[in-house]
């Protein structure tokens, strides 16, 4: 009874404002600066005229917008399918314990301590032909390698790229997954003479679901708004074939210098990642409870 009337301590919020206020200065003024261009047309400093949702419905008449949007569903989506299967993969294969594991885990875990700059650098020095390691040897292989001319090597090329920086961090979040699976399943497992692939699908994988949830809305995101690697590697060409979101975005704000349709489109560039986050979220949370609704 006493511990009911107890009044509560709140004074642990103190310790959250500074995040807050921080968040607010980081996130939430610079998106009303972005809402507030979104609505006007900046003619000068000191004069600007309200347009309504103007912005809007041209950004959402650009054809290049719509070829941009495709090629980045495509671009992200391949991402998925390639990266978490290979993460798991890579995974399952490294060491449980011991100086072997810790030695892969530091050897599995060296590109993603470089930066996204460098990492396009590394990529458009290997894949050339005269000096890179990549273009020569596929050159030699009998292939007619070039990502600077040919749009599906182009494209090629960014999905290596970014499947050699990223898939160790799936592989990392799954080893952790793993690793926290108890023994007491595993000898189990053992005892009903179990596979290892029948582990796999009971055991391991049922206990992945979070951890692999986590890993898809990362890259997902993460892939959907790539910029730096593709921009030092091909710069959105040949043509438009590496064109993804960001790049027609920042074209529009810094290339043409259309503030108010691109503050428009960042908005809506918002909105598409939110929404598809939020199917993908569902979709997984759906298919991870499929299996146990159909055991009751």
């Amino acid at each position: 009874m006493n511990d009911e009337l107890k009044p509560v301590n709140q004074k642990a919020w103190l310790l959250v404002l500074p995040v807050f206020i921080c968040v607010a200065f980081s996130a939430i003024l610079p998106l009303m600066t972005v809402v507030n261009y979104s609505v006007q047309d900046i003619i000068s400093p000191e004069r600007r005229v309200f347009v309504g949702t103007e912005w809007f419905a041209m950004v959402m008449r650009d054809e290049e917008l719509h070829g941009a949007l495709l090629r980045q569903l495509g671009f992200s989506l391949a991402v998925l399918a390639v990266e978490i299967p290979l993460g798991i993969l890579l995974a399952l294969s490294m060491p449980a314990q011991g100086w072997k594991a810790s030695a892969v885990l530091v050897i599995v875990a060296l590109s993603l301590l470089i930066p996204w700059n460098v990492v396009g650098t590394i990529w458009q020095i290997y894949g050339r032909t005269d000096i890179g390691l990549l273009g020569a040897a596929l050159q030699w292989m009998g292939f007619d390698y070039n990502y600077t001319g040919d749009a599906t090597d182009a494209w090629l090329t960014v999905l290596v790229m970014d499947v050699w920086h990223w898939t160790p961090l799936v592989a990392l979040l799954c080893y952790a997954g793993l690793r926290s699976i108890p023994d007491a399943y595993y000898q189990a497992a053992r005892i009903d003479g179990a596979s290892k692939f029948a582990v796999f699908r009971y055991i391991q994988l049922p206990k992945l679901r979070g951890v692999l949830m986590i890993a898809v809305l990362l890259r997902f995101m993460d892939s959907f708004m790539i910029y730096t690697e593709p921009f030092v590697l091909t710069g959105g060409g040949p043509g438009n074939a590496t064109t993804f979101l960001s790049q027609y975005l920042t074209q529009k704000a810094v290339g043409q210098f259309d503030l108010g349709p691109a503050a428009a489109f960042s908005l809506i560039y918002f909105l598409i990642i939110l929404l598809l986050c939020f199917i993908l979220y569902n979709w997984m949370q759906r298919v991870g409870t499929t299996p146990k609704e159909g055991g009751q």
